[in-house]
């Protein structure tokens, strides 16, 4: 049985539980499986040897979820050794066609709708709504955690800042 929390997120002002364990700095980055735009698996593992900065949105298709992805991909452009991975339950199609329709080409985003894999080894699972939580996480080359974040009202941003320069140190 997941560990559950409540009193963490607020969605629209309404308190959700989020389901999995919460990730503190200094914690080793749990391993995840989701899914490419092209459906083939993907882990934390796979992108070893870098500095990824984790991006947990609930759609992609929402505004502050547009703008936090496009965020990113503009400081992914500018940080070398640096990865930045997307993660939401948006299906990969839908994902897929964002990012083209938009032009996001420095952020890798995943889709989580099949497993909750990450969702729920992260602790962002919101259990009421079957979406993810608004979160940031930067994870250095060592798969350890710099920075961690849960928004803690899901329609705000998260601190851009904060992770920016985290994975600016873990470089």
């Amino acid at each position: 049985m997941l560990p559950e929390r409540q009193g963490v997120v607020t969605f629209k002002g309404n308190p959700v539980t989020l389901a999995g364990p919460e990730i503190k700095v200094g914690d080793q980055a749990p391993d995840f499986s989701v899914l490419a735009n092209d459906l083939s698996p993907v882990t934390l593992e796979d992108s070893k040897g870098f500095v990824r900065i984790i991006s947990v949105v609930p759609s992609l298709d929402t505004g502050v979820c547009d703008v936090q992805t496009r965020k990113f991909n503009e400081e992914a452009a500018k940080l070398e050794g640096v990865k930045v991975l997307t993660i939401s339950v948006d299906l990969p199609f839908a994902q897929k066609r964002w990012c083209g329709a938009v032009g996001v080409e420095n952020v890798q985003t995943l889709s989580d709708h099949r497993d909750l894999s990450f969702g729920t080894a992260y602790g962002v699972l919101m259990k009421e709504l079957r979406l993810l939580a608004r979160a940031v996480f930067v994870v250095d080359r060592n798969g350890q955690v710099v920075h961690a974040e849960y928004v803690p009202e899901v329609a705000e941003h998260p601190n851009y800042e904060a992770a920016i320069e985290a994975a600016r140190k873990a470089l």
